[in-house]
């Protein structure tokens, strides 16, 4: 025992020695040799991760959810969120802050650097990215987010009110658009091999900040109007100075290699093994009869025929002689298969012929439905998404990569449909409202390879302009397919397009903001609490799983006194 206890005293001692005299040594040893160190790393590195992942986010958040919200799309399987607005009460904006971090590091070693490339590249960023935060939750952390790594206050970031955060995204953008005003020659460091949107173009990042700066003047524009008339015609009146996206091919989009899931098109049918996430995304019955109305073409590149039309009838083949018998049989078309109901077999499942849409091209789902697997006499029993009386979405859906397939970020549509609304309903001097107007559908046109379909659909006359924001809107709305997040931004500002929530939905009326996330609620209790306090309460702020004060139904700044959208 004697020897055992002197043994451990000297180990002791040397222990002790050791830990003095090698705290320098332990130190310098424990760096991860195959990791990168933010001093010195270059910012290239990681400006490649930020703009891939700023994209997938975008286009994952446009053509899934948002897209169920804007009833563009709607799920027959896993619904609940997609269609009714169900979140469970939380919604993270983790993935977001993520992207913000990286794209914080690229700024600060731009600056390092003297990158003024970079640092004009990471300031469009940071404005879209923190843009999108506050137009999804409103008041949110900005002045103090991205500092964690202080520690003190930082760990716990008040939530800047939406003005300042609306503010902040502006001024960086006319910061972004000096930085970016050199040509291409003039920069340090090229960004070619690693800009996965305009391949090193500082002309185009320019033009991709200023077009930012006009979405958030117009998303001012209700509640600040002269602030932004004021920053609407700035850049409108000096086109050498705030070049803007004009044309669509200087659209702000990123393709996909399509080597994995992670790089892929999503919810694509190339490594699901089958295909059971692009089967459950259906067209919606809104986005549908609103195309349909117009005579679209866009229609046709989006969404497949039904495979299997129904037609009800009294006047169907019935039995030999003269006996009667119901009639539900398939036959084969012309060019696809029919469906021969009778109305009476319709009554034996308590439905009426009004409760069957009988298309033979394109139909959708209606919003929140009960059962959407068997609507419109599926025989889907099993709910497997294989409904053949509801359009699915085309086939170019199911494919890992394409030309068509690209996150969507800002397009010359979304910016010549802002001036329209600008210079033809608000009155503001930003060209003229008509011009833009066609420019804007002829820009959509072109993006889904429909450029020679324009001239045919812009003459008719319920598309010709007619000088109404409810037209404007609309037209942006479907424009804004896979892109469904800004149509969420304008219907919340203008009531356009009238939706109707349908009735699973979790509310009576479509929500305007995501619940604040739970770990928020625990580890950043105080100053969420004042963020929940500048909410608006409405008629509709008791449904949805929270309190009144953080429910989806609440109205965050910059729609509060504007009577809209509802």
């Amino acid at each position: 025992m004697k020897l055992i206890s002197k043994s451990i005293i000297l180990c002791a001692g040397l222990l002790s020695f050791s830990v003095t005299s090698c705290k320098k040594d332990l130190l310098k040893y424990n760096v991860n040799p195959n990791g990168s160190n933010p001093g010195t790393i270059n910012p290239n590195l990681v400006l490649s991760t930020v703009l891939t992942q700023a994209g997938i986010e975008i286009v994952t958040l446009g053509y899934q959810d948002m897209a169920g919200v804007m009833q563009h799309t709607q799920k027959d399987g896993w619904t609940t969120a997609h269609n009714e607005y169900d979140w469970n009460g939380s919604n993270s904006w983790t993935n977001y802050y993520d992207i913000l971090r990286n794209n914080q590091l690229v700024y600060d070693r731009a600056v390092s650097l003297n990158n003024e490339l970079q640092q004009g590249v990471s300031l469009v960023i940071k404005s879209m990215m923190f843009g999108l935060i506050t137009d999804l939750w409103g008041d949110a952390p900005y002045t103090q987010a991205l500092k964690g790594q202080l520690g003190g206050a930082e760990t716990t970031p008040v939530y800047d009110p939406q003005q300042v955060i609306y503010n902040g995204i502006l001024a960086d953008l006319e910061k972004a658009n000096t930085l970016l005003s050199k040509s291409k020659s003039e920069y340090i460091n090229p960004i070619d091999a690693v800009d996965v949107y305009y391949k090193g173009d500082p002309t185009k990042w320019r033009k991709m900040a200023n077009s930012l700066a006009l979405r958030y003047y117009m998303r001012l524009s209700e509640k600040l109007p002269e602030v932004a008339r004021a920053g609407i015609e700035k850049i409108v009146a000096d086109p050498a100075k705030f070049p803007i996206i004009a044309d669509a091919a200087d659209d702000a989009t990123m393709e996909f290699p399509g080597n994995s899931n992670a790089d892929s098109w999503p919810a694509n049918a190339i490594y699901d093994s089958d295909s059971s996430n692009y089967r459950r995304l259906k067209m919606c019955n809104t986005l549908v009869t609103y195309l349909q109305s117009l005579k679209d073409p866009r229609l046709g590149v989006w969404a497949n025929k039904v495979q299997c039309f129904i037609v009800v009838d009294n006047n169907l083949p019935t039995g030999t002689g003269n006996v009667y018998k119901p009639v539900d049989t398939v036959v084969n078309g012309e060019n696809r298969k029919v469906r021969y109901v009778s109305p009476d077999v319709l009554a034996s499942k308590g439905l009426t012929v009004n409760d069957i849409n009988q298309n033979v091209d394109y139909v959708g789902l209606p919003p929140a439905i009960p059962g959407p697997a068997v609507y419109n006499l599926s025989p889907d029993a099993a709910q497997a998404s294989r409904n053949p009386h509801v359009s699915w979405l085309n086939d170019i859906y199911k494919q890992a990569k394409g030309p068509l397939l690209r996150a969507r970020l800002i397009s010359a549509a979304e910016v010549h449909f802002i001036l329209a609304e600008a210079s033809g309903i608000k009155g503001w001097a930003a060209g003229d409202a008509e011009t833009h107007y066609n420019a804007a559908i002829k820009a959509s046109f072109t993006t889904w390879g429909l450029a020679g379909s324009y001239n045919a659909y812009i003459s008719q006359a319920a598309v010709k302009y007619n000088h109404t924001q409810r037209q404007i809107i609309e037209q942006k709305w479907a424009a804004s397919w896979t892109a469904a997040a800004e149509a969420w931004a304008d219907y919340k500002r203008t009531g356009y397009p009238q939706l109707k929530a349908g009735p699973y939905a979790k509310g009576p009326v479509v929500p305007v903001r995501l619940y604040y996330m739970l770990d928020e609620r625990n580890l950043n209790k105080t100053n969420l609490g004042e963020a929940l306090k500048r909410l608006e309460v409405t008629t509709y702020s008791s449904y949805g799983a929270n309190t009144a004060q953080n429910s989806p139904w609440s109205k965050p700044w910059v729609i509060q006194g504007t009577g809209k959208p509802w």
